[in-house]
């Protein structure tokens, strides 16, 4: 992350417009398991794609995060 990013949430930069930035589609869910702990998107791969994630439970990270 850069030095001068404003942080918000889960510690994400913000864009120049205020929001916050996506996390990337490429993270893999091992990756993420690292930030979010190991039960993080359980009984899937650890080299899953965050993309593929989204596409099979159709949702952002943030309700997968929550278990929506």
């Amino acid at each position: 992350m850069s030095k001068h990013c404003k942080t918000g949430l889960d510690n994400r930069c913000r864009d120049l417009d205020g929001e916050i930035r996506q996390k990337r589609g490429d993270t893999l869910v091992g990756t993420l398991r690292k930030s979010y702990g190991p039960d993080f998107a359980a009984g899937v791969r650890s080299d899953m794609r965050l993309d593929t994630l989204r596409e099979r439970v159709g949702t952002s990270l943030s309700k997968i995060l929550i278990g929506e």
